[in-house]
């Protein structure tokens, strides 16, 4: 879990790098509101859109090579865009950064749940990697970016090829013949995945809106400046990770859906107080608190999604951790509307009403047939 955690905070910290980019490229570039949000569409088709395919290859094949190759394709394709002079060769190269995170996910959710076993705490220390990686994003992104420009982006390619290699080599020695054998127990119930697939939409809608609006509702509508802009989208980002370890281990006690309805319902009042306090300062620890309570159900519906579909653990967790994870950013370019004629304050009103539908969807889902009561902590704790 080590292992896979720490590949996948090298992985997302790609995905963090674009929201911490986008305030950049309209400050520097003289990118519209629509034309930001089009950069996080970009990255968002490149993930979401081969994710199933690559996910039925997965529990197929082991596939040593997908997933380093992968996290480099990420890191290339993101620190590139910095230096490029025009707007569609950005949004190639976010887009090409969107298929290396789509290649990494399938791939390492299955062995990250072969090595998590029944535990959602144990599978919340993978999910926590990635929600590390959004956190590092900014928080060292940030501060190269306001001091030497939007070129800054190529200085973080190569931990991404270093990644790839040292992952290379690491399912090399890791390679046995049962690994290659993909453990096909319980029976797939369609419908509940469908119907969490649907969770995952609405609340990738608003996580993917958070990133990319959240430094310019600090910049355009707190009048703060960019830096602190970049300190609200890191912060947000970091009680994400808080919010991911706490779901899992509140899910090993009280159960997996009911961690899921209980975020959901929590999202709602925490983005209206985040709304209603106008103070730049004052707002920091509210943006924390949204980032925490957010990301509760992050982890949690990876692990269930998988038990949803136990023969095909590298599918689930293409379609949790990307496709489904991802699609929120085909909703971005509308919203990207709503903020040009509304400002980015509009846009966090349109997100904190969706949370409306994430909580009436989440209604809907049933604790798993094969595992009806969650894991006792003590259990939990030795995995």
């Amino acid at each position: 879990m080590r292992v896979w955690a720490t590949t996948h905070a090298v992985d997302d910290f790609y995905q963090g790098l674009v929201p911490a980019a986008v305030p950049y490229f309209v400050l520097e570039r003289h990118f519209s509101y629509v034309e930001a949000s089009g950069l996080a569409l970009a990255a968002t088709l490149g993930s979401a859109l081969p994710q199933v395919p690559i996910g039925l290859l997965a529990d197929r094949h082991r596939l040593r090579w997908m997933s380093p190759l992968g996290v480099s394709l990420a890191g290339i394709g993101a620190g590139l865009s910095g230096l490029v002079p025009s707007y569609p060769l950005v949004f190639a190269l976010l887009l090409l950064a969107g298929v290396g995170i789509a290649m990494f996910h399938p791939p390492a959710g299955r062995d990250a749940r072969r090595a998590a076993g029944g535990s959602a705490t144990a599978m919340s220390y993978f999910a926590a990697g990635g929600s590390v990686g959004f956190f590092i994003g900014p928080a060292v992104a940030t501060p190269a970016l306001d001091n030497l420009g939007i070129g800054a982006t190529a200085l973080f390619i190569p931990p991404a090829v270093l990644m790839g290699f040292v992952l290379l080599r690491h399912n090399g020695r890791t390679s046995n013949p049962a690994a290659k054998q993909v453990q096909h127990q319980g029976k797939d119930r369609v419908g509940l995945f469908a119907t969490l697939t649907g969770v995952e939409i609405v609340r990738s809608t608003i996580s993917t809106g958070l990133n990319t609006f959240i430094s310019l509702y600090w910049i355009r509508h707190l009048g703060a400046s960019s830096a602190l802009g970049g300190l609200a989208l890191t912060l947000a980002l970091g009680g994400g990770v808080l919010g991911t370890l706490l779901g899992g281990r509140i899910a090993d006690r009280i159960g997996m859906v009911r961690t899921v309805q209980i975020g959901n319902a929590a999202m709602l009042p925490a983005l209206w107080i985040l709304l209603a306090c106008g103070d730049k300062y004052a707002a920091l620890p509210l943006v924390l608190l949204v980032g925490l309570i957010s990301n509760i159900p992050f982890a949690v519906l990876v692990k269930l999604g998988q038990d949803y579909l136990p023969s095909r653990p590298g599918t689930a967790a293409g379609v949790t951790l990307g496709l489904a994870l991802s699609a929120g950013g085909l909703f971005m370019p509308p919203l990207g509307l709503v903020a040009d004629h509304y400002g980015p304050r509009g846009t966090l009103i349109v997100l904190a009403s969706v949370t409306v539908i994430a909580i009436a969807v989440s209604t809907a889902l049933r604790e798993p047939a094969s595992n009806p009561k969650p894991p006792k902590a003590p259990t939990a704790t030795a995995t």
